[in-house]
């Protein structure tokens, strides 16, 4: 196996085909098990260098699942992927070598301070203790957690310990590397989440590819270079977050309607619904030409409408034109 130094660079730092992943299954002697239920359905993943991929679904959409076989923690019932040039069950210690992995909750000793932590993985991986102590002072610098280093980790905010295990996940990794970060920001008040955004957009900077599994549309949005939306197991679109707004509309027509037949009546055409405000919203191109249109034949007597506000489509429309659910919000 060649290593990463005379490896020539592969096309995608990230990159799987016809992933399929069940659990469950008919049972053994003859004995009648549970019905084996597909996780992942064929999935296609390619993750540019230098970029920021958002995997967005919501639970129980696969995104686990995906990242466990990308980091090979687990492996697909059938496809291949690779991570940073390495086949991920062919070269399975070189892709551990090459990624850093985060999950949903922060992995740290929670009794030990944020240095005690980061030189205990150091040395972990084989380095000595200089070079130990330089490696930790370094990341902690690099994640704004100086200040707190000798603090136990049990003292830290959310944010802070997130940010202590991602830091501890680049202690033996060769930068900039490729990063799994799955869910990161779950449980994180809006100000810590806006402190792992600062981290996340940091690492891309520095030329880390990430692959970015989330819940939250405006996670998504933000962060992301390329969003895959994933329903029930494959892709159900992929593109920009602006690419992926413009396939439902460019804009979104909000309408109150007066009454619960009205607001029924027109329920099928909605991207968007609110029958506890009897709301729905119609995807437009924004133009007064158009949103002129659909009041006109929407409401032609002028008594179904009680008002009508006009925005930007987000990424919910999307996600409810394209998708059998919903996913969570900030």
């Amino acid at each position: 196996m060649p290593s990463p130094s005379t490896q020539e660079t592969p096309p995608y730092a990230i990159e799987a085909y016809g992933l399929t992943k069940s659990y469950g299954n008919q049972g053994r002697q003859g004995k009648r098990g549970k019905p084996a239920v597909r996780v992942l359905d064929h999935l296609d993943l390619r993750v540019a260098h230098g970029s920021v991929f958002a995997l967005l679904g919501p639970n129980g959409a696969g995104k686990t699942t995906a990242v466990r076989i990308l980091a090979t923690l687990t492996t697909a019932d059938s496809g291949t992927a690779r991570v940073a040039g390495y086949d991920v069950v062919a070269d399975r210690s070189a892709v551990r070598r090459a990624i850093s992995l985060t999950g949903q909750f922060a992995a740290v000793d929670e009794t030990q301070t944020g240095e005690e932590n980061l030189r205990m993985m150091a040395r972990l991986t084989g380095l000595s203790r200089p070079a130990a102590r330089h490696r930790a002072d370094e990341l902690l610098e690099r994640f704004g957690l100086t200040a707190a280093a000798r603090r136990p980790a049990r003292t830290y905010s959310g944010g802070m310990r997130r940010r202590l295990d991602l830091a501890a996940g680049l202690v033996g990794s060769p930068e900039p590397g490729v990063f799994f970060l799955d869910e990161p920001t779950t449980g994180l008040d809006p100000r810590s989440r806006q402190e792992l955004w600062e981290v996340v957009r940091g690492l891309a900077e520095r030329g880390a590819s990430v692959l970015l599994t989330t819940q939250y549309l405006e996670e998504a949005d933000r962060l992301a270079d390329r969003i895959a939306l994933l329903d029930k197991g494959s892709i159900a679109a992929e593109g920009s977050a602006a690419d992926l707004k413009g396939r439902v509309a460019g804009h979104r027509l909000d309408l109150v309607l007066t009454s619960r037949d009205a607001y029924l009546r027109l329920t099928g055409r909605a991207v968007h619904h609110s029958p506890e405000t009897l709301t729905l919203g119609l995807p437009t191109d924004g133009s007064a030409a158009h949103v002129r249109a659909l009041l006109d034949e929407i409401d032609p007597a002028g008594t179904e409408i009680g008002r009508f506000t006009l925005h930007s489509a987000t990424l919910d429309d999307v996600f409810l034109a394209l998708t059998s659910e919903v996913p969570a919000h900030v």
